[in-house]
């Protein structure tokens, strides 16, 4: 039988294996498999769920744009809230996601010095961070600057000089050590003791409410102003602030990145908050 030249072998019956090689039988060349697209998009989507509930239900993260907490909290600082902290309510899970009254899986109580993100009482569309400092059944009071709890003066000891700078203004502080009556001492600051929150009433905290400070005490719309926070309820709390993960000093804003390796505040990246 006479050969056939090897461009007219049918292809799906021979190929040429290595030179002078005896012709073997083609193997089909199975199709290449489908992308799988789907699957795609659904480790994407299981990517934002997750994410959505860390965000909901364990930490989310703030910033602080006002300087109501200095000296412990600066304009530009980022921090991680415990949303698990004091249990969940409707207004700490918030998106709209649930309406119901109270709090629930509240397995630890707030306590005197924590600092709090809380909805603003006036308006829940807003959030505030300040320190707590009156529980449920308190007599809170400021005379000349002094801190003032269930009648006792609390303890304030000087700690020297602070001068501050923003992207506002220069200012020169008096800075103490503040310690209230569980034992929890923090630093606070005052441009002086005779300023219009440094001589308030006596306050008396009502039940399943409590009553917030800025450590900016010259400096900070809190419970002192009844018009505008006030008593702040329990379910209004978000979260208790736990660490520092990010800070931009020098006035930089998140998005200009090429400043970040000369504003980024090292010193107070993963701080914890006290």
């Amino acid at each position: 039988m006479e050969n056939l030249p090897e461009t007219q072998m049918p292809a799906d019956k021979w190929v040429r294996g290595g030179t002078g090689a005896a012709p073997e039988a083609r193997r089909p060349v199975p199709p290449p498999a489908p992308v799988k697209r789907e699957s795609t998009l659904a480790s994407i989507l299981w990517a934002v769920a997750l994410a959505l509930l860390i965000r909901v239900f364990l930490f989310e993260p703030f910033n602080i744009p006002s300087t109501s907490m200095v000296p412990n909290l600066l304009i530009g600082d980022f921090l991680f809230v415990s949303k698990f902290s004091y249990g969940y309510s409707a207004k700490s899970i918030g998106y709209g996601l649930f309406d119901f009254p109270g709090r629930i899986v509240a397995k630890h109580m707030p306590e005197r010095g924590d600092v709090i993100v809380f909805k603003l009482p006036t308006d829940p569309s807003i959030d505030y961070i300040k320190r707590l400092i009156g529980l449920p059944g308190d007599r809170v009071q400021v005379i000349h600057g002094v801190l003032n709890i269930n009648g006792q003066p609390v303890t304030r000891t000087p700690l020297g000089p602070m001068h501050y700078h923003d992207e506002t203004r220069d200012v020169d502080f008096q800075k103490y050590d503040e310690f209230l009556p569980n034992g929890v001492h923090h630093d606070i600051v005052e441009e002086s003791d005779d300023g219009p929150l440094d001589n308030t009433p006596e306050y008396t905290v009502p039940p399943g409410y409590y009553f917030m400070m800025g450590d900016n005490r010259d400096n900070s719309q809190d419970s002192r102003v009844m018009s505008k926070v006030g008593f702040v309820p329990y379910e209004n709390l978000v979260g208790k602030a736990e660490i520092i993960f990010f800070s931009l000093g020098d006035d930089t804003q998140p998005w200009e990145i090429w400043k970040w390796p000369f504003a980024i505040r090292y010193g107070r990246l993963l701080h914890s908050i006290k």
